[in-house]
């Protein structure tokens, strides 16, 4: 009898899946600004080194995840941040500053276990593409500075993941009011070791999309973070 082969551990993702996940990264980190219009079609396949068919299938995924459009005579365009969210950052505006820890943390232990499980339900194969990146980042050893760098983007795409943009600008809000607390926690390679396990664990149930295991992976995650700033 033949020898049984095992499967792949992973499997490469197709060229439009890597582009929307590029693109859709772009766009979650501002490198790609609301209003912001993109290359025509011949230009931005060329540039990107890519069939026009398989650009194609990546803008139709951004474009049904609302995050370009079309518009007549200005070809494809960032979408623009929406009332709601200009006025939820207006209501915030300098907050910072005033922000109480403790009631910042609270917050996202309210939050993200929520937005995490709306992840793991909603997440496309182009989102996950995006948080193995940030993983794969996160594994070598990093500074301390940089480490929080990279955990601010793995739950800012986790965030956009679920596909809620009100969410995301509450997320992004999160992350200035808790800055100071996620400094002290990647100050030391411990601390950042144990970053990196509860984004593997988080990843690991959004990628099966269980969203009752990415929601308390998320909670135990933020858990475990105010557990090792205590014992500090």
């Amino acid at each position: 009898m033949p020898t049984r082969v095992p499967p792949l551990a992973r499997r490469p993702p197709s060229i439009s899946v890597t582009l929307a996940a590029h693109l859709e990264r772009l766009i979650a980190t501002g490198e790609l600004a609301p209003g912001q219009r993109l290359p025509g079609e011949r230009e931005l396949a060329s540039q990107l080194a890519v069939s026009r068919a398989s650009l194609r299938e990546a803008m139709f995924e951004l474009e049904s995840k609302h995050l370009i459009e079309r518009r007549p005579g200005r070809g494809t365009v960032v979408v623009e941040t929406s009332a709601e969210q200009r006025d939820l950052h207006e209501l915030t505006a300098g907050s910072e500053e005033g922000v109480a820890t403790a009631d910042a943390a609270e917050l996202r232990l309210i939050v993200e276990p929520s937005m995490a499980g709306l992840a793991a339900r909603r997440a496309t194969p182009a989102n996950l593409l995006q948080l193995q990146d940030v993983l794969d980042a996160s594994a070598g050893p990093l500074t301390a500075s940089r480490s929080v760098e990279v955990d601010l983007e793995f739950h800012l795409l986790l965030a956009h993941a679920a596909r809620n943009p009100l969410l995301a600008t509450l997320h992004g809000l999160m992350g200035e009011w808790t800055l100071p607390v996620r400094r002290r926690s990647h100050a030391t390679k411990a601390g950042r070791a144990r970053s990196v396990a509860g984004h593997q664990e988080i990843y690991a149930a959004v990628a099966a999309h269980d969203a009752d295991a990415a929601t308390a992976a998320m909670r135990a995650h933020l858990n475990d973070i105010h557990t090792l700033l205590k014992d500090a």
